[in-house]
């Protein structure tokens, strides 16, 4: 396989592993942390007009879903891709702030968790999926060099 090749896997992996984690957890979040009583958290409408209601422990899953997707798309993408590897996980954290971007226009949240969630979500994430992804392929090449 190319390298070309592979890095475009790489992308295309790292966005599809990145998405189903985000909605892994965002679809799960109401079962760990209930919304307000009354509140459809599947309606923007609901959301809108109950924002008032929800407290900070609200805010944890999605900005916990936000992070981890973002962690596992770039890891994914690190670990897949075949050159620019921390280039390409750092693409993964652009693409997934860019939809946090656009989450922020569409989805009523306090100026306070959209800050935190655009400055520490998704960018240091892959950040810490480069260090993750290098520290793995460290471990992978000392055990072959023992083989």
């Amino acid at each position: 396989m190319t390298s070309l090749l592979r890095n475009v896997l790489a992308v295309l992996a790292g966005i599809v592993i990145g998405g189903i984690v985000n909605s892994a957890l965002i679809t799960l979040s109401p079962s760990l942390i209930p919304p307000p009583a009354g509140v459809d958290v599947a309606n923007a409408e609901s959301l809108s007009q109950a924002m008032h209601l929800f407290e900070p422990r609200h805010f944890v899953m999605p900005f916990l879903a936000h992070a981890v997707g973002t962690l596992a798309g770039a890891l994914a993408a690190y670990l897949i891709a075949a050159s620019y590897k921390a280039r390409i996980a750092y693409a993964m954290g652009v693409v997934f702030l860019c939809g946090g971007v656009a989450a922020s226009f569409m989805i009523p949240a306090p100026a306070w968790f959209i800050a935190l969630d655009l400055l520490a979500a998704y960018l240091p994430m892959a950040w810490l999926a480069i260090q993750i992804g290098a520290r793995m392929k460290q471990g992978t090449a000392a055990r072959r060099s023992e083989a």
